[in-house]
């Protein structure tokens, strides 16, 4: 984790209060205990840091105070159940230490996202190339800017490779304050619903949020849809966020814009009653004519090499996000025609082959056909896809994206996503049930053989799209991970075709 090289001295008195936590330990006491830091992991403790141990599905990360201790943590704070886990360190004791980790770490560096204009995103589909699309407008608009999302965390140049969508409150708080020491004006972080509903999101602060869409995913995680469209509506209040742009398009988007608290800037690609819609679409070249309207009659005429209509939502938000934030609608135009897509995202592969190809992270049954159509849309030959389902994960959207697979291409091949702990010829029974997969369709388990195999089936004006995992770089079976990058993988077997 990257910290501030200066950070506020708080008491741990001060921390107490902030929190309504209970201590046996005196206030005059607590008042004596400085800290300078905070973190939820015990490896990552320094000296002075307060210790946050957070509950976990398998052990308690009370269990790890002894190491903290030993790291230089001064105090810990936690629930009931962990503190009986704890001695010979002062102890905070809270109901829920998931819900003040965020406030406590805010408070720890000085509200570091008070100070730096913060966008996030939320939505099923969109997120990582939304918050892309930013990084780079503010980027080319010579205005400092920190990413945090699925790929990678930016700051400046240093780029590290993400762990999750969303770190946790504590990690996230100190990139924060890392960003505003190094003079960034904007953040763009992606924010998941798995992060909102666990409150990772606590005392954050965003000048604008984002909502791209809500089709069926993580079930596994929030039960049903209404569950998953709660924890991503709980992003738009003014806790958390000062205003709202929402895609109206999306059905759920369309009941979020009439019910959040928020002042609303909608994006449609269709009604030209959303603040900010297209006018035109033409999409005859290689390159992408757009004319766009927005906040107060506002023209914006510009191009891109993006394909694919859902693409064209991702760019008008991050279009409608970039001028709300200062950016010249002029230099927007300029701008756009320069930009690309997200790692993984609609990515295409090129090593001299007559036939198109791309890599997506496709991963969702609403996603796996949008991309798919968009594809047709530039294809004069077939759409040929690969497509496997994760393992541990929402096993109720195999079927429907096995459905999807089947219907929007000529040639559907199904096979690994990663498998994790289950059998993966389970997984595709279950993506495949009575569907009927013909030649040249195929079931291929291995998902190496898989692409080889869609590489020799294509030719001339065909496009091949490898679905599932976009940016991903490892294949993880049994508990083990693999180098895997279908990217590589692709570019391989259409060389050795060659």
């Amino acid at each position: 984790m990257m910290r501030p090289f200066n950070s506020p001295e708080v008491t741990l008195a001060k921390i107490s209060k902030s929190c309504g936590a209970i201590c046996s330990t005196s206030d005059a006491d607590l008042a004596k205990i400085i800290v300078n830091g905070v973190t939820h992991s015990d490896a990552e403790v320094i000296s002075g840091d307060l210790f946050i141990a957070l509950p976990g599905a398998k052990r308690h990360g009370a269990e790890f105070a002894d190491s903290a201790k030993k790291r230089g943590a001064v105090a810990v704070l936690t629930d009931p159940a962990g503190a009986k886990l704890i001695k010979d360190l002062p102890v905070l004791v809270v109901a829920n230490p998931r819900l003040v980790a965020g406030r406590v770490s805010a408070l720890l560096y000085g509200e570091p996202m008070r100070d730096i204009n913060c966008i996030a995103i939320t939505g099923t589909n969109g997120k990582t190339t939304v918050t892309s699309l930013l990084h780079q407008i503010f980027s080319a608009a010579h205005r400092e800017c920190g990413l945090v999302g699925t790929v990678e965390t930016r700051i400046g140049s240093d780029v590290v490779t993400s762990k999750r969508t969303t770190p946790e409150a504590t990690d996230l708080q100190a990139l924060a304050a890392v960003m505003r020491e190094r003079h960034m004006r904007h953040l763009v972080i992606e924010a998941s619903s798995h992060a909102l509903q666990l409150h990772r999101l606590e005392g954050a602060h965003f000048a604008i949020a984002g909502f791209t869409n809500l089709t069926q995913d993580h079930l596994d995680f929030h039960g049903d849809m209404e569950s998953y469209f709660a924890a991503k509506a709980a992003l738009f209040n003014f806790t958390l966020a000062d205003m709202a742009c929402i895609n109206i398009d999306d059905p759920y988007g369309a009941r979020l814009a009439e019910s959040t608290e928020l002042p609303v800037l909608s994006i449609s690609r269709f009604s030209p009653k959303a603040t900010w819609h297209f006018t035109e679409i033409d999409s005859e070249s290689k390159r992408v004519q757009l004319k766009i309207r927005g906040t107060g009659g506002i023209l914006i005429e510009t191009s891109t090499t993006l394909r694919g209509g859902y693409n064209f939502d991702n760019l008008l938000m991050a279009i409608a996000i970039a001028i709300e934030s200062g950016i010249d609608p002029i230099d927007i135009a300029a701008i756009v025609p320069k930009i690309s897509g997200a790692a993984g995202r609609l990515e295409e592969v090129s090593v001299g082959q007559k036939f198109s190809a791309f890599v997506d992270y496709a991963h969702t049954p609403d996603a796996v056909s949008n991309v798919l159509k968009s594809i047709r849309e530039f294809t004069s030959g077939k759409v040929i896809a690969v497509l496997g389902c994760g393992g541990d994960r929402d096993a109720s959207k195999r079927p429907l994206m096995g459905k999807a697979l089947l219907e929007s291409a000529d040639v559907a091949i199904f096979t690994s996503d990663n498998p994790r702990s289950e059998d993966p010829t389970e997984i595709l029974r279950q993506m495949v049930g009575s569907l009927s997969v013909a030649d040249p369709s195929k079931i291929v388990v291995d998902r190496a053989s898989a692409i080889t195999y869609a590489v020799t089936v294509a030719e001339p004006g065909d496009t091949l799209a490898i679905l599932g995992k976009g940016h991903e770089l490892g294949q993880e079976i049994k508990g083990q991970l693999f180098d895997f990058d279908d990217r590589l993988v692709l570019a391989q077997a259409i060389e050795a075709k060659q």
